[in-house]
């Protein structure tokens, strides 16, 4: 490979950076994996694929700039969940900075579809914050922007429902929502680092399929093997557990994901784009039985 890339790859023991560290190994890019703590089971897992694992903080610029050394792009992702809206924007305007200060050639910013349309959900708009501080920066950079991940059905808190039978979502059972495989995720980003200078100062909102909580759960229920029903959450419920988390699915019903979908199948042939069928077809459902119980 003549565009072979070495890359900084941050959150690479999560989900979304595991799954974009996994498709540059696998496309025989050099990989860097930053990682709080280098003897986790995830990153002796990364290692043994073939990953360099570097201790590092995002908050922590001299551990960025020392991680990015020898590196010519960086994956640049944050986490509001674990670390707070406000938290999360800090730490990614740091390692953004640190980036440029480690001249990265170009930097990959991990933010989510229709960020910059203000919508008002807070998780939302701590990464649009962190993306114009990325196009103010002066360095090549690219906006990868993905709907919501297909893997959230499986996540710790819908597993137990639907272990149950329920796959319960805080969203009308027949309103269509966009999603995206975690393995699209990481092909798509890996896509965007071998394209290089033809996605600079580019922001792409992707996405692998769309459709309702209906059909979503019938296709559940033929990969599984049994019946799985559609239960509406209420939002009053939703809003109990997260303010920010029940205005995302207000949003999600009021207007939605809207990447085109066509057109990215057209345009990054290189990318398998999973349907929902497709990854519901392929995941391993055997993980139900070790669920406890929801309830």
């Amino acid at each position: 490979m003549n565009n072979k890339r070495s890359v900084l790859v941050t959150g690479a023991t999560g989900q979304q950076g595991g799954a974009v560290a996994h498709a540059l190994l696998s496309r025989g890019h050099r990989v860097k994996a930053l990682t709080r703590r280098a003897d986790s089971d995830v990153a002796r897992r990364l290692a043994s694929a073939g990953a360099e694992t570097v201790v590092g903080d995002l908050g922590d610029a001299a551990s960025i700039v020392k991680a990015a050394s020898g590196v010519d792009t960086m994956f640049l992702m944050g986490n509001s969940y674990e670390a707070g809206v406000e938290e999360e924007t800090r730490q990614g305007i740091i390692a953004a900075d640190a980036a440029k200060a480690a001249g990265i050639g170009h930097l990959i910013y991990s933010s989510v579809a229709d960020a910059d349309k203000k919508t008002g959900i807070p998780h939302f708009e701590s990464k649009y914050l962190v993306e114009k501080h990325v196009a103010g920066l002066g360095i090549p950079y690219t906006i990868s922007a993905p709907v919501a991940f297909m893997e959230n059905f499986v996540a710790p808190w819908s597993i137990g429902a639907l272990g149950q039978g329920t796959h319960a979502f805080a969203m009308p059972p027949k309103r269509v929502l966009q999603l995206v495989a975690l393995a699209d995720i990481g092909a798509f980003v890996a896509a965007l680092v071998e394209r290089r200078e033809e996605v600079f100062g580019k922001r792409f909102d992707f996405a692998g399929d769309e459709l309702s909580g209906e059909a979503q759960a019938k296709i559940l229920s033929q990969a599984i093997g049994r019946p799985i029903s559609f239960q509406e959450i209420p939002i009053a419920v939703a809003r109990q557990q997260s303010e920010d988390v029940a205005l995302m699915f207000e949003w999600f019903d009021k207007a939605g994901y809207d990447a085109n979908i066509a057109a990215l199948r057209k345009d990054f042939p290189e990318v398998r784009w999973h349907s929902f069928a497709d990854w519901a077809r392929e995941f391993d459902w055997s993980v139900l039985e070790r669920t406890p119980a929801a309830g």
